[in-house]
């Protein structure tokens, strides 16, 4: 198969050590940070836990594991809010040799079912507010001894739900912490992460202990030039390969503070930490600054101390980067990244932003787009994404088919479709399931939602193709602006806008004006269900 593709283009050399044979993550982070132990790791809804805390905690769970009969290479699922009872409980597991297994905490007890049923998981941490769904899917899903136990760190809003269960805080204080790691690998799995389903059943990604370390050193301290004295908040939560990195594998890697937050991230939810706890990188997805920059508490420059953001999840609109810098000072890294690469591999840079596009390769990682006969495309055409780099996950647990699909030897297919400009940029065109064939001719949703989104009337837009007489057409969801609301003539001028800025082929050729589009719990529009609506 590779004899069929043109070499990609030649990336800077990957200066980072690889990690020893013999590597244990959470072993490698308590090491790194042994001189901090009094220096604030975690500022949650409930307080400050320093590094010496989460340590200790950290390798007590370890210890807990073990008195509960869960062996290394098995699974224990986390449904957990961000609180620090998350990364207590993933890093235990990992230095126990336990794989955690990183769950969103949006689902349905049908989905937890499936995953409890799918994973084989030993044991459940569950945070309170979640232990409900969590305890109706232990009782309907098949397992062999499964246990639950329920984190006591969550929102104030539960705080007095009565607790049927082990509770997690307790096991950690009664445990002994690990006298030493287990003998893990650098290649040996280290934890998994699902999928977010929007097409199926969610996959079982299976990532390694040496997965984490590549992207801290490739990603986080090279690009987004994370140190030390930063102080960071991810909306993303994290359960999201996004947010995983963004506030526990970037942060711990260089001995910064992370906030956490519980609760849903709503503009004013962010607003509080923002100006409270003055972060200095924040990480956020498109439809979130989007909201924030037409909320009428949005906070003044002077207020907050971001230094550095950064995006994810959907492609960033221009209008929406631009509006932000112009507000705050300071710039959106808007980047790709994936489940299967773990965090991003496409990214802008700081000093130089391009927005409107994806960036460039993040060194150490190798992009290719190819056509539908596996061909490299040239620079403006719209080809297949393929990713090859080190923090590429293993497979799809227990889904040879899938996993036969998406990791073709040292390559990834990511199943977005980009083109390249002549200055080495990239620009998203969609997922390529999302594509159309209007007249003829493919369209790219993200391209008319990205000039939809530049009328000042436009919060958000979504594209997808209907059936118009057998032959494809455009239909445009559309968010209005809450001053905007209730428009009459607004279609035609919608129309008109984007007939004026593309060709003429592409314009939607109806508009449906809505409250809100449907979203994945990581910020992706969920075309399917707009197109359930047609």
């Amino acid at each position: 198969m590779e004899a069929l593709f043109e070499p990609a283009a030649s990336q800077p050399a990957v200066t980072a050590e690889p990690p020893p044979a013999r590597f244990n993550f959470a072993a490698h982070l308590f090491a790194l940070n042994a001189s901090r132990a009094a220096k604030a790791a975690y500022i949650d809804d409930s307080g400050t836990t320093t590094y010496g805390e989460l340590e200790e905690r950290s390798r007590r769970f370890a210890t807990a594991l073990r008195d509960l009969g869960v062996h290394p290479e098995e699974r224990v699922l986390l449904v957990m809010q961000d609180s620090v009872a998350l990364p207590i409980a993933f890093l235990g597991a990992l230095y126990a040799g336990v794989v955690p297994v990183v769950a969103n905490t949006l689902l349905t007890p049908a989905d937890y079912v499936y995953m409890l049923t799918h994973s084989h998981a030993r044991a459940v941490i569950a945070s309170r507010a979640l232990a409900v769904h969590v305890t109706q899917a232990m009782e309907t899903a098949e397992h062999d001894g499964c246990q639950l136990i329920v984190s006591r760190r969550a929102s104030a809003a539960v705080e007095d739900t009565p607790l049927a269960a082990p509770v997690f805080e307790d096991l950690v204080d009664a445990a002994e912490p690990a006298a030493r790691p287990a003998a893990t690998g650098s290649d040996d799995i280290a934890f998994w992460l699902y999928s977010s389903g929007s097409t199926g059943k969610p996959k079982g990604t299976v990532h390694t202990h040496a997965n984490l370390y590549w992207t801290a050193e490739l990603y986080a301290k090279p690009v987004l030039g994370i140190v030390e004295n930063d102080v960071v908040f991810s909306a993303a939560k994290l359960f999201f390969a996004y947010g995983l990195g963004n506030a526990l594998t970037f942060p711990l890697s260089v001995g910064a503070t992370a906030i956490l937050m519980a609760e849903r991230p709503t503009a004013d939810a962010v607003f509080a930490r923002l100006t409270r706890h003055r972060p200095t990188v924040f990480y956020g997805v498109p439809t979130l600054y989007a909201s924030m920059l037409v909320s009428p508490n949005l906070p003044a420059r002077e207020d907050v101390a971001m230094r550095i953001c950064t995006s994810a999840g959907e492609a960033l609109p221009r209008e929406i980067g631009e509006r932000f810098t112009k507000h705050f000072g300071c710039e959106i890294l808007d980047g790709i990244g994936s489940t299967e690469m773990l965090h991003i591999f496409l990214s802008n840079r700081a000093g130089a932003v391009e927005y409107g596009t994806t960036g460039r390769p993040v060194p150490g990682y190798e992009v290719e787009l190819r056509d539908e006969s596996g061909h490299a495309v040239g620079d403006g055409e719209v080809g297949d994404l393929y990713i090859k780099g080190p923090s590429a996950a293993l497979m799809y647990w227990s889904n040879r088919e899938k996993s036969r699909a998406t990791f073709l030897g040292e390559w990834i297919r990511s199943g977005d479709k980009y083109c390249r400009l002549p200055n080495g940029c990239y620009v998203y065109a969609g997922r390529s399931d999302d594509m159309l064939k209007v007249s003829g001719q493919y369209v790219s949703p993200v391209e008319v939602e990205m000039v939809l989104v530049q009328h000042d009337a436009v919060l958000e837009a979504a594209v997808v193709g209907v059936d118009h007489g057998g032959l494809v057409k455009t239909r445009a969801f559309v968010v209005l602006k809450r001053e905007f609301a209730g428009s009459e003539i607004l279609e035609d001028e919608l129309k008109a806008f984007v007939k004026e800025r593309l060709a003429p082929h592409k314009y939607p050729r109806d508009i449906v004006f809505v409250d809100d589009l449907p979203k994945t719990a990581t910020g992706k529009i969920q075309r399917f269900k707009l197109r359930e609506l047609s």
